[in-house]
């Protein structure tokens, strides 16, 4: 592949300006340098990033640069200085701005005055960049898995002038333009996503070069005017690749626009350098259906704020991923510390929740068009889930980490729509590391709060996901929560029943899909606040899942917990895949007692309180500071105080 540089620009207006206004003469030792050569970010010039950037041997045979006769002699002084080679400098013979050939015609020049007969790199080289480190090599291996042209584009920051820009709209599925408005008139596109001169064409497509530009006039000689042509016309094949970060073309701009754009960029680059990235994602707790969300059912659950993971990015030199020193343990105190900390916590920690997370987020972008910015960073964790008891531990972790590099790498939810979210997160804990899950889980840390979801098979076959509904949580009754402080006797919930469901054993099939009536019911109950029913509910649901997993499988821990909790007359079910149990007591003059019960019994008992994203009163500190900060919310408002009101109230 062959990497051109297009820096033929005159500038004059920037020029013109500091001639004119720069009273200070600051500015003045500017004047006569190409707008190439101007100091970009971080005080290097603009050129010199572009060649940092391109100047690798393994991807490109050959790198060329095309200016114009009036700055010729600056960038040939700039390619002595910078192992350019000077014999790769065209001229294409321009002395001001209007005797230009225009972007085509200099591409065109240098392909035929060098007989290129390879695939093209182009880049216009007086572009800033808010990022600065592209990974060329995964442009340059999507290009090569698409059968056509690549147009690489980013997302325009809300107020934009897409008037004055090229305009695309990309299939989100082939990653296709499907078409290109060069600087449409307002309300003619709602797509922000902005072309930048930054291609790859095939060697097979450059003949169309010469072809255009015969067929139109000097001053449509943009690439703007070309693609619009090919694309719309369908002569070619084009796909779009995003980079998410912002561009500024730097050419016929004034001086203000200029420092406008590098203090905006400067500025950026050096907050997002040194502050931590810091999410939480919650617990959650299946309220109806579970665990029909597996076999195409129907379930509700709901995050709640008593249990949390935490993940925190800090951008570095090399990539590091933290042992968590309790859950991620390497040294022991003896043997017998290590056979006790093994037995209870097992042998896989956080870490690999990570590692898989980071891998499998670099592989969802080179497959979806997204071409990532070369930059480190480190990872760490924090969580007090409790862990083999069905709260989800694992996809919290998850869920945050993937919160954290969607920050870092500047990406949005229309690169991961909450869906797709939640399908990606699965696919880390299934596919990378090969744990049996469901996707309510994952659906609900995406949304948060109190969710009603639908998997049936012709939703997951057609669109790839199922139904997501988030509900009103105002006036939710008080559920509660117990665990088994060692939940190594849980059972191995799911057993033979998925073989059994995918045989068509009928009375799989019928459980689960009255799993799905109860949901429904459910959601009603909800909506209508219908405590009683959903309380009836809710014991339907651990009592249809007995009848299909045996009491073995279940296992004596589960049982004894739900017994326990009928003998308070409170509803409860399992929330997950076992270890704990939910319950709703309509009675709360039996809570205190009924904890005292749990508490000998040997287990963790708590008043769940609900997460809810979108309560003003109640919304996490994480989510009002930048990034994500994880400062904990203080005063009135903050968990503590939530929950002593709550113990109050439990008390009277």
């Amino acid at each position: 592949m062959i990497c051109i540089l297009l820096v033929a620009g005159h500038g004059t207006l920037l020029e013109a300006e500091i001639k004119q206004n720069d009273g200070t003469d600051l500015y003045r030792h500017l004047i006569g340098v190409p707008v190439t050569l101007l100091p970009g970010i971080g005080g290097k010039k603009i050129l010199d990033f572009w060649w940092k950037t391109v100047n690798v041997r393994q991807l490109f045979t050959e790198a060329y640069l095309v200016t114009n006769a009036d700055k010729y002699k600056h960038f040939e002084r700039w390619a002595t200085a910078n192992d350019f080679p000077v014999e790769n400098i065209i001229n294409n013979g321009s002395t001001t701005v209007e005797d230009c050939l225009g972007d085509v015609a200099d591409l065109e020049l240098a392909i035929r005055c060098r007989k290129l007969q390879d695939d093209i790199m182009v880049i216009a080289g007086n572009m800033l960049c808010e990022d600065q480190n592209f990974d060329l090599a995964q442009v340059i291996r999507f290009f090569r898995s698409k059968p056509g042209e690549l147009i690489i584009y980013y997302e325009m920051e809300e107020g934009g002038n897409s008037t004055s820009r090229g305009i695309v709209e990309v299939c989100p599925d082939s990653h296709r333009i499907t078409s290109f408005l060069e600087k449409p008139w307002e309300g003619l596109t709602s797509s922000c996503l902005t072309s930048v001169v930054f291609y790859c064409i095939r060697k097979e497509t450059l003949p169309f070069l010469s072809d255009h530009l015969r067929q139109t006039e000097t001053t449509d000689r943009s690439f703007g005017r070309f693609w619009e042509r090919v694309i719309n016309q369908n002569q070619l094949d084009v796909f779009g690749m995003k980079l998410p970060t912002g561009f500024q073309l730097i050419g016929q701009v004034g001086l203000s626009d200029y420092m406008k754009w590098l203090t905006r960029f400067s500025t950026k680059q050096q907050d997002n350098s040194s502050r931590p990235i810091t999410f939480r994602s919650f617990a959650r707790v299946g309220l109806m259906g579970n665990p029909s969300d597996g076999f195409n059912g129907k379930t509700i659950a709901m995050t709640i704020k008593n249990f949390w993971a935490e993940v925190t990015l800090v951008k570095s030199q090399t990539l590091v991923l933290l042992p968590h020193p309790l859950n991620d343990p390497t040294e022991f105190g003896s043997l017998q510390d290590l056979f006790s900390i093994s037995r209870k916590e097992g042998y896989l920690g956080g870490l690999r929740l990570l590692q898989a997370t980071c891998k499998k987020f670099y592989q969802f972008c080179c497959k979806h068009g997204i071409a990532l910015t070369k930059k480190n960073f480190t990872l760490k964790y924090d969580t007090n889930i409790p862990r083999q008891v069905g709260l989800a531990g694992s996809s919290a972790i998850v869920s945050a980490a993937l919160k954290c590099l969607m920050t870092f790498f500047h990406l949005t939810d229309n690169d991961l729509p909450k869906p797709v979210r939640a399908n990606f997160i699965l696919s880390v804990e299934t596919d990378e590391l090969f744990i049996t899950a469901g996707l309510q889980d994952r659906v609900v840390q995406v949304y948060e709060g109190l969710v009603y979801m639908d998997f049936s098979k012709k939703l997951m076959e057609e669109q790839g996901y199922g139904n997501y509904i988030s509900m009103d949580m105002c006036g939710l009754p008080q559920f509660w929560l117990a665990y088994m402080s060692d939940p190594s006797d849980s059972g191995r919930i799911h057993n033979n029943v998925r073989q059994r469901w995918l045989s068509g054993e009928p009375l799989v099939i019928e459980v689960m899909e009255t799993f799905a009536q109860l949901t429904d019911q459910a959601r009603v109950a909800l909506k209508d606040r219908d405590w009683n029913h959903l309380a009836q509910l809710m014991d339907q649901n651990f009592e249809l899942r007995r009848s299909v997993y045996s009491d073995e499988c279940l296992g004596p821990g589960n049982l004894m917990m739900v017994a326990l909790a009928k003998q308070f007359g409170s509803a409860v079910k399992l929330p997950g895949s076992g270890g704990s149990v939910v319950g709703l007591c309509l009675n709360p003059g039996k809570l205190v007692e009924m904890r005292q019960a749990f508490q000998e019994a040997g287990c963790v008992f708590c008043v769940i309180t609900p997460y809810n994203p979108s309560a003003s009163t109640v919304i996490s500190q994480l989510e009002l500071l930048p990034h994500g900060s994880s400062q904990a919310p203080q005063g009135q408002h903050g968990p503590l105080a939530e929950y002593q009101k709550m113990e109050m109230q439990i008390h009277k």
